[in-house]
């Protein structure tokens, strides 16, 4: 009998590939969670932001501010701001990536004999798991600030399962865009998309009081959508003028991620299987 006959192939060994992806992935996810530990100054600001965003819209624009059918400001816009936080996160997975990409730290990864896929699907994961931890901050903000749900425990976690949609299907955009860009300065600059996004929305003011062809622009956009589905689950104020989308936004809610991701989850992998080509 030969000595390859003779081997026994060690429990490492005898896993699939479906098990390396997994536990590599954790092991990128385990990566990014100790960096936020080692510096603590990126979570601060990741979580600190948006309580500082809730509390100037809430108490320095609040007054200015009207919700629909004369119903509470904060609780028209609060769910407003949750999806708005959720889109924002998109900047900092792009530029967590390019940031890995510049300092070599991607080509590494790619070096060592673990699963392709694990750098994209652990970045997400990583990055999912501190909008949990956004979200659960800004929630406890605003109910501090008066904020209240008029929905039951299951629409609630059903409001915050579609913002964690979002989160996470705008992740594979900012993974796409970390991996085009060619430095951080570069990334930072993706606020300037970024913020027209975000405001031509629902997210402060109903669609209906905008110019008819920006009030259109602005019911179509995705985080619209979130937003009125949240605050209808929530049971807070919908800003909705009769039209089909608003009217809808429970489903597209839904759909809306999917397309996202379903266009951008497999060219930010493709384009990750083609650095340093």
């Amino acid at each position: 009998m030969s000595a390859v006959d003779t081997v026994d192939l060690s429990p490492a060994d005898s896993h699939g590939r479906a098990y390396w992806a997994v536990a590599d992935c954790w092991n990128v996810v385990r990566r990014g969670l100790t960096h936020y530990q080692r510096q603590p100054i990126l979570i601060v600001w990741q979580l600190g932001f948006p309580i500082i965003s809730v509390l100037l819209y809430g108490y320095v624009f609040g007054g200015a501010m009207k919700a629909p059918d004369g119903g509470s400001v904060r609780d028209f816009l609060m769910p407003g701001m949750f999806a708005m936080t959720m889109a924002f996160g998109f900047m900092n997975t792009a530029i967590a990536v390019v940031t890995d990409v510049s300092k070599g730290v991607v080509d590494r990864f790619r070096s060592m004999p673990m699963a392709p896929s694990a750098v994209v699907t652990g970045r997400g994961v990583n990055d999912l798991i501190v909008a949990s931890a956004e979200l659960t901050i800004l929630a406890a903000t605003a109910f501090a600030m008066g904020w209240r749900t008029d929905a039951g425990a299951a629409a609630s976690l059903a409001a915050f399962g579609l913002l964690l949609l979002l989160r996470f299907c705008l992740i594979w955009v900012g993974i796409l865009l970390g991996l085009l860009v060619p430095n951080q300065e570069a990334a930072g600059g993706l606020y300037a998309v970024a913020f027209p996004l975000t405001m031509i929305s629902s997210v402060f003011v109903p669609p209906s009081t905008m110019p008819d062809w920006l009030g259109a622009v602005a019911a179509w956009n995705p985080i619209s959508s979130t937003a009125s589905a949240a605050r209808e689950l929530f049971g807070n104020p919908v800003a909705s003028d009769g039209s089909w989308v608003q009217e809808n936004a429970l489903l597209m809610a839904v759909v809306w991620p999917l397309v996202i991701t379903a266009v951008f989850a497999p060219l930010a992998v493709r384009r990750f299987q083609r650095l340093s080509r």
